[in-house]
């Protein structure tokens, strides 16, 4: 997910285009981060060693490792870490935007410490967006204690991720009592747990999603996108409602139906979560406090 956030972020302030961050996505999906960029991002060497280290591999029959562990410079336990991380998507999104010469290993540092400032993520904010682990991710954006809300987003997100699009990333949540968008996939659900369920947003941005996730060419009707979309919200909650209910939980859900046209839809509160998703920005919305009305 960082990734796609810092990606982002380079283009906006103009450390690259976006045709650069484009191929650079396209050479991270088929190349892993090598050590040195690794251990730097890690902290656990600076710069100027992970560099000399590179020289000296240049010259010597010995893996990066080896010579950072002679030198002093790692142990044995934190290359073994290193070697665990070198399939991390972030860390190859660094390495490609290196090995394709558009910025340096301390520019990129330089803008991700910037980043984070900007952002406010501590340094635990930062290792979670940096691990790959989406249902870790979630929370930091939530901005919520609601444990009920954390476990649907993050179960939401997993699974978009996984039937979806594996580069999905998203935006910091907000809070409302009103939406008003132009198509609108739901479902609620009650009995132990009471909770609305929505996608939402432009209709092209909704029959990316849909496309992405039938994997069908061509979707040629709002119906045909949005009974997709009921399709995957119907699917998510499901595997919400069976994992509930291994601690005993029990949920009902109701039949998911859909709008094609512009609908508001007002509660008590909606928690409304921006997501990035196959080239388009839709919005994944949940109340589970009140009533909510379409």
């Amino acid at each position: 997910m960082l990734d796609r956030l810092l990606g982002d972020y380079l283009v906006k302030e103009q450390l690259l285009t976006s045709g650069q961050l484009n191929e650079a996505y396209k050479i991270q999906d088929s190349h892993r981060a090598k050590l040195g960029v690794i251990a730097v991002n890690e902290k656990l060497m600076s710069i100027a060693q992970a560099e000399q280290v590179n020289m000296l591999q240049a010259t010597m029959d010995m893996r990066f490792g080896d010579i950072a562990v002679d030198k002093g410079y790692l142990t044995e336990t934190q290359v073994g870490r290193l070697l665990e991380l070198q399939g991390n998507s972030y860390l190859a999104f660094l390495q490609a935007i290196v090995d394709l010469g558009f910025l340096s290993v301390e520019q990129l540092h330089e803008a991700e410490d910037k980043y984070q400032r900007e952002h406010g993520f501590t340094e635990t904010d930062m290792a979670t967006l940096k691990s790959g682990e989406v249902d870790r991710m979630v929370p930091i954006f939530l901005k919520t204690e609601n444990e009920q809300l954390i476990r649907m987003f993050s179960m939401g997100v997993k699974n978009l991720y996984r039937l979806v699009d594996n580069h999905v990333y998203v935006g910091e949540a907000s809070f409302t009592t009103a939406v008003n968008e132009e198509v609108l996939g739901y479902q609620k659900f009650h009995q132990d747990e009471k909770a609305f369920v929505a996608i939402a947003g432009k209709y092209d941005d909704v029959q990316k999603m849909a496309v992405a996730y039938t994997k069908e060419e061509f979707i040629d009707t709002r119906e045909d996108a949005l009974d997709a979309v009921c399709e995957l919200i119907n699917c998510i909650n499901g595997l919400y409602a069976t994992d509930r209910s291994q601690q005993e939980a029990k949920i009902e859900l109701e039949p998911p139906d859909f709008y094609v046209n512009h609908q508001e839809v007002t509660s008590e509160e909606i928690t409304v979560l921006p997501v990035h998703i196959s080239g388009a920005q839709i919005k994944y919305i949940i109340s589970v406090k009140g009533d909510t009305n379409i």
